[in-house]
C-alpha cells in the first residue's frame, strides 16, 4: 500500500501600520496678537448734525357703508325698501416735547336713509372739534386748557302725518342751531395711554341757536332765551376719555362729558359715546355704535341712539 501526503503552506503577507507616517502640525503654528483698541471721544457740535426730531403723530381713518334691502311687489313677509349711506372722517394729532402737551381730534360723521315712500332721514350728522393743551405738573397730572366746538351740518326735522295721511316734517335744527363752544381750565388725571380724565373747575360753554324761528316747533330752544342768539353757562365740567384694543382687532373708544352749571349744580347735563369697532380685514370694519344724551334743555327723557354698520374704512397709519 502506498500512501501519498500533500501538505499546503499558508503566505502569510507583510502589512506596515501606516498610522505612524501621518503628520500632525504643532498646535498653535501661527500666533496672532489681539488687537488693543482705543475709544477716543469726539466732540461734535450739535448744529453740525443737521439732526431732526418729529414731535408730531397723526392718525387718520376714514370710510363709507351702506345698507341696503329690497323685496318683490308680492312678498309675503312684508317689508319695505330701503338704501342708506353713511360716512365718517376722524383726524387726530399729538404733539408731546418736554412737559407740554398738545392734542387735536376732528370727528364729522354724516349719514342718510331713504325708505319706499318716505321721506329722507338723518341716521347720523355730527360736527365734533376738540383741542387741548397741557403742562405736565408729576408722571399723571397735567395742567391744561381746553377748546371744543360741536354742531351739525344738515337740517333736522321731526316727521308725521298730516290729515290725509302724508308725510309731513317740521324743521326742528339745523347747522349752529344749536351749536356749542366750550372753554374750559383744569387739572388732567392720565395714568396711561389709554385712559385720561379732565376736572374742569372753571368752565365756560356758549349755545347758539343763529335762527331765532326754531322756537315755534321746540318750546326749549335748547336753553337759549326766545329772541336771542346765544346764552353763556359757567359750570363744573368732567369729560372722560377710553381707547384701547381689549381683543385682538377689536377697539374699543368711549367719552363721557359731564356739565353742571355752578347756578344749578343738582341738574347735571350727561352724554356718553361708545363706539366698538371689529376689523374683519385690512378695508373691512364692522361698527357698533351707540350714543346716550340727558340734557334738559332739549329734552326731560333721556335721549338714545343705536347704529350697526359693515363697510370700508382705512386708517392711516396702520
Amino acid at each position: 500500500m502506498m500512501i501519498v501526503s500533500v501538505s499546503f503552506a499558508q503566505k502569510k503577507t507583510d502589512s506596515i501600520d501606516i498610522s505612524s507616517l501621518k503628520l500632525y502640525p504643532k498646535k498653535n503654528p501661527l500666533t496672532a496678537r489681539r488687537p488693543v483698541l482705543q475709544l477716543q471721544a469726539v466732540q461734535i457740535p450739535e448744529a453740525d448734525l443737521k439732526l431732526k426730531v418729529n414731535y408730531w403723530r397723526n392718525w387718520v381713518s376714514f370710510g363709507i357703508n351702506v345698507n341696503q334691502a329690497a323685496f318683490s311687489d308680492n312678498w309675503s313677509g312684508g317689508g319695505v325698501n330701503s338704501v342708506a349711506v353713511g360716512t365718517l372722517f376722524n383726524y387726530k394729532t399729538d404733539y408731546t416735547r418736554d412737559y407740554k402737551n398738545y392734542v387735536s381730534e376732528l370727528i364729522l360723521q354724516y349719514g342718510k336713509l331713504k325708505n319706499r315712500d318716505q321721506m329722507q332721514r338723518k341716521t347720523n350728522d355730527r360736527i365734533f372739534w376738540d383741542n387741548k393743551v397741557g403742562l405736565k405738573l408729576s408722571s399723571n397730572w397735567n395742567f391744561f386748557g381746553s377748546l371744543n366746538f360741536e354742531s351739525q351740518f344738515d337740517q333736522g326735522y321731526n316727521y308725521s302725518k298730516g290729515k290725509n295721511g302724508e308725510e309731513v316734517k317740521v324743521l326742528i335744527s339745523k347747522f349752529m342751531s344749536p351749536g356749542y363752544l366750550t372753554e374750559s381750565l383744569g387739572f388732567e388725571y392720565k395714568p396711561g395711554k389709554s385712559f385720561s380724565l379732565r376736572i374742569g373747575t372753571g368752565t365756560a360753554r356758549q349755545t347758539f341757536v343763529f335762527d331765532t324761528t326754531l322756537y315755534r316747533n321746540n318750546s326749549k330752544n335748547f336753553g337759549v332765551p326766545i329772541g336771542r342768539r346765544m346764552r353763556n353757562e359757567l359750570a363744573f365740567q368732567l369729560v372722560t376719555n377710553f381707547e384701547k384694543d381689549i381683543f385682538e382687532n377689536i377697539n374699543l373708544k368711549a367719552r363721557y362729558n359731564m356739565f353742571a352749571n355752578y347756578h344749578r349744580l343738582s341738574n347735571m347735563d350727561s352724554r356718553l359715546d361708545a363706539t366698538l369697532s371689529a376689523r374683519v380685514n385690512r378695508l373691512v370694519n364692522v361698527t357698533v355704535t351707540g350714543i346716550a344724551i340727558y340734557d334738559d334743555d332739549q329734552s326731560d327723557k333721556i335721549q338714545s341712539s343705536q347704529t350697526l354698520a359693515l363697510g370700508l374704512i382705512y386708517k392711516f397709519p396702520r
